[in-house]
Formats: C-alpha cells, structure tokens, sequence
C-alpha cells in the first residue's frame, strides 16, 4: 500500500514538473486582469547582487501554466467550505497585504503617500499612487454579490489636494472658474453597520477638503446627490469603479454650479453591456464575484452633434509617457460585446490620451476636466452643456497647463478625482508639476 502511495506521489510530481517546465506560460491574467511577470534581462551585475535570481524565481511564479485555471479552482474550493461552515454570516473580508495591485497591469513602485503602513497598500504604476484601504468587502449572494473596497483615510486628510486646487484657480486668474469634485466610492453608501469598523468615513475627507478651498474655488458637492440615489444602479457591483448613471448625476450637479444648461436622460439613448464583471472579481479573488456578473448600462447623447479628437501618447511598461502622437479624429464611444470585462473602457477608449470634444452647443463655455478613471463617465454627459470638452488624465499630461487653458480659451477647470486619489499627496505633485512643466 505505502509503495501504491509512493507512485501515486511520484507520477503527480512528474505531471507538475511538466506543467510547470514546459509549457507555454501565460503572459496575461484575464482573472486578475493584468500583465504577468516576464523573464528578466540578465547582467553580471544583477547576477552578484542576486537580483537576478529573485526576479527569475519572481517570474517563475507569477506565470506558471494554468494560472488563472488553478486560481479558479482554489477559489471554488475556498467557497465551498465557507458554504459549509454553517454561518448565516454574508460578508466575506479580503486582507490585503502590501503587494496587493488594486487596478490592472500593475509591476512598479509606487510613490510613497506619508501614509500609515498598516492600512498603506499598493495602487498600481498607472495610478502612480498608494491606497488607503484595509481590504475588499464581498457582500451578498447570489446574483446580488457586491464588492467593496475599504477606505482608511483620516478626517483631515486631503490637504494637499485642496492646496492644489487653489493654486490652480490663483494661477490661471479670475477669467477660468476653478471647480473642485471629489468622488466618494461605493463602501460608503453600501457597507453594512458590522463592517462599517473596516472603512473610514469618506464624508469627513471631503468636507476638510471643501473647508480648505480658497477664494474663487466653487466645490462640487455630489455626496448628498448619490446618497439620495443610492437606490439605485449608481455603482458597479463587481467593478471598483462607480457607474455611468453616478457620473451622470455628478455632471448634472456640475452644471448646476457652473450655470450651464443640462438635459435629462431622455436626451440620450441607452446601451448595455450584459455580463460584465469588473476589477473587484481579480482584486478579491472570490468566485462569488465572478458568479454574479451586471448589466454595464450607459447613455449616449443623441440630439447634439460632436466630434472627438485625440492626442494619444506612447507608453512603457511603467506606464511612463515616452512619446505622443499627432491629434487624430475617432469615436468616443467604444463598443464592447457581451461578457468583455472591458466594458469600463467604453468612453474614449481608457486613460493614456488627451481628449477634445467640439460639440453644437455654442455657449462659448470651454471645460477642461481634470480626473482619474473614475472621471471617465462624466465628459459625455457635459456635451449639451459646454461647446468644447477637454479631457485630461492626471497620470499622463506632458503639456503645460496654463499654456494649454490659454492656448483652447477654457473657462471652466473641474478636478474630478476619486477619494483615495485626491487624499494621496502625489496627486497633488502631479497637478503642481503641470504648471511647470
């Protein structure tokens, strides 16, 4: 018997070594939703000071054959004993550790925030950034799984942020209204009362931010607007982002303290992209998530006319800018199937881009918007209000600001920022650098 064991053993670890030694290895997660380590260059350098061999076996492990398909099965495996513990308990907490990528194709070091470790966790390369989170929260079951990610930022947080708000509004003068929309996420609308010691209160970073605008700067507001619209579809369930229909409500609000005109969804024609599952079933790592993929619902504006132009730029694996390209006309929506995991990506096809749109609306108001992916659902929402809409991403902007504001006559500036961007210090060093660069 112990021999029958033995070969047993034996022929599992030959079928292991083949797996792992000589087939193909995956260069992309699907499940995690990122590119995967690949082999390292190799110098004499690196080879003495055993960098080298850290990043082989770093390689060796991080694109292994089957990755996702045997991730699929320990996360299977892990449901099915908590489905057999016998709790009524529907809140599964995520501990995140300092390796955890929370956006996709994450490899570089972040910048560091000044933040407490112990709820300091990596944001990614593209985010440039550290988060404020103590982990991911999957709510629910069944169809109704919703995924939460935790927000650690204290009360006065933010300061740095507010203070790059106000120089904006300071340097570019009394003729370019600044505004400042900080975006609350979905742990602060749906966190049940025992979990709610895992996230921190998000109202309070915005109202220190608010408290800290100076002059001429108008805060946009949209807490109170999404609270009362938490019944609905504001949020993506599976996704870390917030949903089109939030971004819309945020650009009505906008236009209500800019005093230009809005219309109601009528005026746009609804798509849907069915069996979305988004960032969280990677970051999470719960097959609940992945088993309880959403309509991806968004509204394109069809009684105005506009024309997309784009200015798109080169970027490496560190998600540094390394060239730009010549403006070229495209569409701003992009199309995605059913099922595509892409979906979030349907406006102006991601972030690595300057984005202008000329609309028919001749009002001779010109908004430049300053923003992270969160800000992505807002500017299509803005074409029955401005004539021009600009777009720019805070991680990739190698022009001068003031120059460009003067350059396409902007009146109007809107930082549009989620709440873990706009509390991280290195945000604010990016906005700064814009005028100077």
């Amino acid at each position: 018997m112990n021999k029958f064991y033995l070969i047993i053993v034996g022929l599992a670890f030959v079928a292991l070594a083949i797996i792992f030694d000589t087939l193909p290895r995956p260069r992309v997660s699907e499940l995690e939703k990122r590119e995967l380590a690949t082999f390292p260059e190799f110098s004499l350098d690196k080879l003495a000071s055993g960098k080298f061999t850290a990043e082989v076996s770093s390689w060796f492990s991080d694109s292994e054959p089957f990755r996702d398909q045997f991730m699929s099965v320990s996360m299977l495996f892990k449901q099915w004993i908590a489905l057999n513990t016998g709790s009524d308990d529907q809140i599964t907490f995520h501990a995140a550790d300092d390796e955890t990528d929370m956006e996709p194709d994450s490899q570089a070091e972040p910048e560091d925030d000044g933040q407490p470790d112990e709820y300091v966790n990596k944001l990614t390369a593209k985010e440039k950034a550290k988060i404020a989170h103590k982990g991911i929260l999957v709510l629910g079951s069944g169809p109704n799984v919703r995924a939460l990610m935790a927000y650690g930022g204290e009360a006065k947080g933010g300061s740095a942020y507010a203070q790059a708000v106000n120089t904006y509004q300071t340097e570019l003068g009394d003729n370019v209204q600044v505004y400042c929309m900080v975006i609350p996420t979905a742990i602060e609308f749906y966190c049940p009362d025992e979990a709610r010691d895992r996230s921190k209160s998000q109202r309070a970073t915005i109202m220190n931010i608010h408290s800290l605008l100076e002059g001429k700067v108008k805060p946009v507001d949209i807490y109170s607007v999404l609270g009362k619209n938490a019944d609905k579809p504001i949020y993506l369930r599976t996704d870390h982002h917030w949903a089109p229909l939030g971004g819309f409500l945020a650009a009505q609000k906008l236009a209500q303290v800019a005093g230009v005109p809005f219309r109601d969804l009528s005026a746009y024609e609804q798509k849907v992209v069915h069996g979305y599952v988004g960032s969280m079933y990677g970051y999470s790592k719960d097959i609940a998530v992945k088993n309880a993929p959403e309509d991806f619902v968004y509204y394109v504006p069809n009684q105005v006319q506009y024309t997309t132009t784009y200015t798109m730029y080169d970027i490496n694996k560190k998600y540094e800018v390394t060239g730009e390209h010549k403006p070229v006309q495209g569409e701003y929506f992009f199309k995605y199937k059913d099922g595509s995991g892409g979906a979030y990506c349907t406006f102006m096809g991601g972030d690595t881009k300057i984005t202008k749109v000329e609309t028919s609306t001749h009002n001779g108001r010109r908004v430049l918007i300053l923003k992270d992916s969160f800000g992505n659902t807002i500017p299509s929402n803005l074409f029955y209000s401005f004539e021009q809409v600009h777009v720019v991403d805070y991680r990739y902007f190698t022009k001068n600001i003031k120059r460009y504001v003067v350059d396409n006559h902007i009146t109007d500036v809107v930082f549009a920022n989620n709440i873990f961007v706009a509390y991280n210090p290195s945000t604010a060093k990016a906005y700064l650098q814009f005028l100077k660069q």
